[in-house]
């Protein structure tokens, strides 16, 4: 994705990090989807969407630390 930086060595860096690529056909799911995740474990949410011209609906990019609580 043009808009997406690359995912670096430091988000994966040891377990429990992760980054998580939604696509969905709209904002609103995406954005539903990346707030269940909040509600699982510490979060670094993404602020927009993106979309590729020619491609069906939009993509989100977050990241976890799964080995961090969800932030109260």
């Amino acid at each position: 994705m043009p808009d997406m930086k690359p995912i670096n060595d430091g988000h994966v860096a040891e377990p429990g990090l992760a980054v998580v690529e939604v696509a969905a056909a709209d904002d609103e799911t995406a954005f539903a989807v990346q707030e269940l995740l909040a509600t699982q474990c510490a979060i670094a949410p993404a602020d927009r969407t993106t979309h590729e011209p020619g491609e069906p609906g939009v993509r989100l990019r977050c990241y976890l630390g799964m080995q961090q609580p969800p932030e109260a």
